[in-house]
């Protein structure tokens, strides 16, 4: 019962990606051509959400559910592991299609196919944590 409401939170979000079009692999396929502004509003208005979020915990000085300290630690600055990063996940989300969050989603909606793509995230992630260390980070 601890984490049925993460369940249907999760469900909702879904519903909202579905019906949004998020999961959409012709959207996804139409920003990557820049055919449509669609998918770069709904990214965008996610970041611009998030900042604002992110102020009102620093300036509210908001505590966790437990009453501890929010801890936001600044990222490390390195341009080539961010633009290689990120241009590895374009890639796989090009390739698939759908990026991490949609995936589910897309199972859900009825695409079993997407069940390979979530296995490849799966080993692709646990490559990563094995050969992290030795990764020049």
């Amino acid at each position: 019962m601890k984490y049925f409401k993460y369940l249907v939170v999760g469900i909702f979000f879904g519903i909202i990606m579905y019906k949004s079009e998020a999961a959409s692999w012709f959207r996804i396929y139409e920003m990557f051509k820049f055919g449509s502004f669609h998918m770069y509003g709904i990214i965008g208005s996610a970041v611009l959400l998030g900042v604002i979020g992110v102020q009102i915990i620093k300036r509210k000085n908001i505590k966790t559910y437990k009453g501890g300290e929010m801890a936001l630690e600044p990222k490390d600055k390195s341009v080539v592991r961010y633009l290689l990063g990120g241009f590895l996940f374009g890639l796989g989300w090009a390739l698939a299609g759908a990026c991490p969050g949609p995936m589910y989603v897309l199972v859900g909606a009825g695409f079993p196919s997407m069940l390979i793509v979530i296995a490849a995230a799966v080993l692709g992630t646990f490559v990563y944590g094995v050969i992290k260390d030795k990764l020049p980070h």
